[in-house]
């Protein structure tokens, strides 16, 4: 039943860290979001698996959050945002697919060589578990930093906070893990806020109600 545990937690660690993979392989902005649902997706049955391991009940309230809000409604709500102003659905990107997917292997392999040897310590699930989350949280980082439009910066950020958590629960005895899930989750929901604002300051060139009712015909 050990290997069992160990293998199951691996593979969905594994495909969290794919996943973030294939985020900075999209093309489009529609291709990002779906894949982002379904990194959360994956990160929520890596939490449940968690909670079953450790017999931890808070770890299913970290799942049900990361099902709910960031594999359902956030990307629900990107995709409504996209459709209704009408954004580029081009990712543009600071550098190529291929040069980005070679800087994040790199990355990959310096977070397994930075994690492994100071956790010699630790049980073999724990290393590979916070190796694993550490190449997650530095791909968010990376997406961050190489795509240019605000949707996708976001969904980096995002996936870089699925790193954090793949590493709390990874670990025994983590009870603020719940509490950071929903810290996490609020402030996603500002920075979904903040796109609003940027996309209708870019667009109309102003935040003032005054000018965007002017613009509607609501005023003389």
């Amino acid at each position: 039943m050990k290997d069992l545990y160990f293998d199951t937690a691996h593979m969905l660690g594994t495909a969290v860290l794919l996943l973030s993979f294939a985020l900075l392989f999209q093309r489009r902005i529609s291709g990002v979001i779906n894949t982002f649902a379904l990194q959360a997706t994956m990160l929520a049955l890596a939490a449940a698996w968690q909670a079953f391991v450790q017999d931890a009940p808070h770890l299913y309230v970290t799942a049900l959050v990361a099902l709910l809000f960031k594999a359902v409604a956030i990307p629900v709500a990107l995709h409504r945002i996209v459709r209704l102003l009408m954004i580029h659905r081009t990712v543009e990107t600071a550098l190529s697919i291929g040069l980005t997917m070679v800087v994040g292997v790199a990355l990959v392999t310096l977070a397994i060589l930075l994690v492994l040897p100071v956790t010699s310590d630790s049980a073999a699930l724990t290393r590979e578990n916070l190796a694993l989350a550490l190449s997650v949280v530095l791909l968010g980082l990376l997406m961050m930093i190489t795509r240019r439009n605000a949707v996708t910066q976001v969904i980096g950020f995002m996936s870089l906070e699925n790193g954090l958590i793949l590493a709390a629960i990874g670990v025994s005895g983590m009870p603020l893990v719940v509490e950071m899930s929903v810290a996490f989750a609020v402030m996603v929901a500002f920075i979904i806020f903040g796109i609003f604002f940027f996309q209708i300051r870019e667009r109309f060139d102003t935040l003032d109600l005054h000018y965007l009712e002017s613009f509607r015909g609501e005023r003389s």
